[in-house]
């Protein structure tokens, strides 16, 4: 399930973000993460509705934030981790399970 907005902007529900949130990187180098939640929601705004990335609202946060932390965990691996993650844990459930 997941929420929209009156703007038609996606938020992660309670309940994805609960299943996602134990699957993210603890610690990284550099400055402390900005709102991982608003964060990876505005990601998946951008790739469900196909708008720039310096297009993205700024409810998600500078869209320059929205993009790196996109590019970054491409690079590391972390978007393939964390689908295999909840893949696994959604095993039981193919209802629940959409990874594009």
């Amino acid at each position: 399930m997941e929420f929209r907005n009156m703007k038609g902007q996606f938020w992660l529900s309670d309940e994805q973000w609960a299943l996602i949130k134990p699957h993210l990187p603890y610690r990284a180098a550099g400055r402390r993460r900005e709102d991982d939640r608003r964060i990876i929601s505005g990601i998946i705004h951008v790739l469900q509705s196909g708008c720039r990335w310096q297009d993205c609202p700024a409810d998600y946060g500078p869209s320059t934030t929205v993009y790196n932390r996109y590019n970054r965990w491409s690079q590391k691996g972390i978007w393939q981790y964390l689908f295999a993650a909840l893949t696994a844990i959604l095993a039981g459930t193919p209802e629940e399970i959409s990874v594009d």
